[in-house]
């Protein structure tokens, strides 16, 4: 087994293994029906039911370069996806969730998405232009890119509260990578965690009630593969925060926003070493 799917249950506390495999996966998203999970591996994406069986390819057209920034609209019609192959930069592109042909979201590049706003109408993602790092925010159809951080650090990981108000992120400003949160109509940031870990990738709860982290040890850098990280909750303001457990990951583990549409559940990649 390399990679383990599974989906974590917040009121209970249990873990439910949906998937084993020898090769390597990434990212899952709950689909919007809640009945399966997209996720990424060998530059595509996949369907995978909850039932346990196997996974079934999703058409992304010339797209077969694809990482593992992607994910759902809220209204379940698109497919936001991160991919090089026309390029050879990532760029950011929208299809129909059941597959079909990629349509280019921004030409800056790279850039990697990470959230959709609650409404649907825009996309947040990580743009690096000239080695900067920032957020930035589009139109779904493109052409409207609104730059949020201004090169404070590194900037990474958008995404948005549920109330569509926020817009959390990781930055390095303050020196070790912690999570921040920008008002998503752009504004001053505030910082949310103050820990001695390395945190990575916040994703709000649908209910507004969390927010889920995956956290590094504090001398770790960036957010590499295989190592022991531990998925940390907390409240919206930074708050109560908790580890749930620990675990061996780190990148692919959840990159993306992986809750369940009720925020009851989140699903995430578990791994065993290469």
């Amino acid at each position: 087994m390399r990679s383990s799917v599974e989906i974590f249950t917040v009121d209970t506390g249990q873990t439910q293994v949906v998937w084993q495999t020898d090769r390597l996966v990434e990212a899952p998203n709950f689909a919007p029906d809640g009945d399966g999970l997209i996720l990424n591996g060998d530059g595509r994406l996949w369907r995978l039911g909850l039932d346990g069986g196997e996974p079934e390819a999703i058409d992304t057209g010339f797209a077969v370069r694809v990482n593992n920034d992607h994910g759902p609209s809220p209204d379940g019609r698109l497919l936001a996806i991160s991919d090089k192959t026309e390029f050879g930069k990532t760029a950011i592109y929208t299809l129909p969730l059941g597959g079909g042909t990629p349509k280019l979201l921004t030409p800056d590049l790279p850039s990697y998405w990470h959230g959709w706003s609650p409404d649907g109408a825009r996309l947040t993602y990580c743009g690096i232009r000239d080695q900067v790092f920032d957020i930035y925010t589009n139109a779904v159809d493109g052409g409207d890119e609104v730059r949020l951080t201004q090169g404070e650090g590194r900037n990474d990981g958008p995404d948005y509260s549920a109330d569509g108000r926020w817009i959390y992120f990781n930055s390095s400003r303050s020196g070790r990578m912690q999570i921040w949160r920008v008002p998503a109509e752009g504004g001053p940031a505030e910082r949310i965690t103050d820990s001695p870990y390395g945190d990575w990738f916040p994703h709000p709860s649908p209910d507004g009630r969390s927010v889920l982290v995956i956290s590094y040890d504090g001398d770790v850098i960036d957010h590499p593969r295989d190592l022991t990280v531990r998925l940390r909750m907390m409240d919206p303001d930074g708050g109560n925060a908790r580890e749930l457990f620990e675990l061996f990951g780190g990148q692919g583990t959840m990159n993306v926003p992986n809750w369940s549409a009720d925020g009851k559940r989140f699903a995430f990649v578990r791994y065993a070493p290469a």
